[in-house]
């Protein structure tokens, strides 16, 4: 018998490995070469501190916008304090959870210390 035939005579349960084999070899390439990453995935992880200090950022740039704006007579008296308070109220809760995150970042309990060993003194001297 030729050997280019033996192939039609293997067991069920070769061709059936062989079967899952290709199968897995399919799912493997179409995964690595045919399915984008998404965008959500490739973004670092942003900390709530990292959004309190963006959120912080914005504020200060709303408020250094009103200030020019009202300077440039786009604002009423009223309309320009009414926003500048509100904004100066913002920034305020805003810092304070900043603190808050930070103190609780620092405040982490350390375990105790052991203590310095103490130097031992020989009692032996040196009669030379």
């Amino acid at each position: 018998m030729p050997a280019s035939l033996l192939f039609l005579f293997l067991d069920a349960s070769v061709w059936t490995a062989l079967g899952a084999c290709l199968f897995l070899a399919t799912a493997v390439f179409l995964f690595v070469f045919y399915i984008d990453p998404d965008a959500s995935d490739l973004a670092p992880h942003r900390t709530k501190l990292d959004q309190l200090l963006e959120r912080r950022d914005t504020i200060y740039d709303n408020l250094r916008d009103l200030k020019f704006e009202y300077r440039a007579g786009k604002y009423s008296d009223g309309y320009y304090e009414l926003m500048k308070n509100s904004l100066e109220d913002e920034a305020a809760l805003v810092l304070t959870e900043i603190e808050q995150t930070t103190e609780s970042q620092v405040r982490r309990p350390r375990p105790p210390r052991p203590a310095p060993a103490e130097p031992v003194l020989s009692d032996r001297r040196s009669t030379r």
